[in-house]
């Protein structure tokens, strides 16, 4: 028997991840809400890996209460993740993806462009990919895993925040309101560099983001959460001192 792998959160994306697992003959254990992680671990102290795979939403305080145990074994998923999210809870070099593949209730898996992978867990959580036919490509180091997890923010804010002004597709997005993608990610740029506290190259996450738009030219550019998304950058603004005009004149014409 192989050894287990553990899910926190078996959402869509969760249970993607599941199926590649049962296909390489893992068990898989799927924790939810209603189950005490603590205890959960005393009954499986060494899974072979622990993905979170819960919301951004519930990121911290799931993280938070991961026992000490499984810290070590940790793979992440989250949007709009990036080191400091991690590192505040003591967990140090975590496996992590990148996701650019969408799965909808009732739907087949959607490729973006492929998924980057990165820690000391990549080769496992990517043949789990494998499993199921979903790209993927592994990254090294920390400076390319950040690039990575910046780009996913940038085609994430960008494109929600952008779609509460216009609507539309992220093609018709770029093709139609060029000089509102760039003011917002002028403004995206700024938070993520805050949030960092690096130096990033704008140029080339912006034409990263580009490529993004066209895997998947017919991508909503507005999700459920856009919102929200909205409202937190805002605060995170304000709280860094950050002019980002152009979030701030969308945020004031929806108030």
């Amino acid at each position: 028997m192989k050894q287990p792998i553990v899910i926190i959160g078996i959402g869509e994306i969760g249970a993607v991840l599941a199926h590649g697992f049962l296909r390489l003959g893992h068990p898989v254990y799927p924790i939810t809400r209603s189950m005490p992680m603590s205890a959960e671990a005393a009954q499986i102290p060494e899974p072979a890996l622990v993905i979170v795979a819960v919301g951004e939403a519930d990121l911290h305080p799931t993280l938070a209460q991961l026992p000490d145990a499984w810290k070590t074994r940790v793979a992440l998923l989250q949007n709009e993740l990036l080191p400091p999210d991690w590192e505040q809870h003591g967990l140090i070099d975590p496996t992590v993806i990148s996701v650019w593949f969408e799965k909808k209730r009732g739907q087949t898996v959607k490729i973006v462009v492929p998924s980057p992978v990165y820690g000391h867990n990549a080769a496992l959580l990517a043949a789990s990919l494998n499993a199921l036919d979903i790209p993927h490509y592994l990254v090294h180091d920390h400076a390319e895993l950040l690039f990575e997890l910046v780009r996913k923010n940038y085609y994430i804010l960008v494109s929600n925040i952008a779609g509460l002004r216009v609507g539309g597709t992220v093609s018709t997005l770029w093709a139609q309101h060029s000089a509102l993608v760039e003011a917002l990610a002028h403004d995206v740029h700024a938070l993520q560099q805050y949030l960092t506290g690096k130096t990033l190259d704008h140029a080339e996450l912006l034409q990263a983001m580009l490529v993004a738009f066209a895997g998947d030219p017919e991508h909503p550019c507005m999700g459920r959460s856009a919102p929200a998304r909205l409202q937190r950058a805002i605060q995170i603004a304000d709280t860094a001192g950050l002019a980002v005009p152009t979030l701030r004149d969308i945020a004031a014409s929806r108030s």
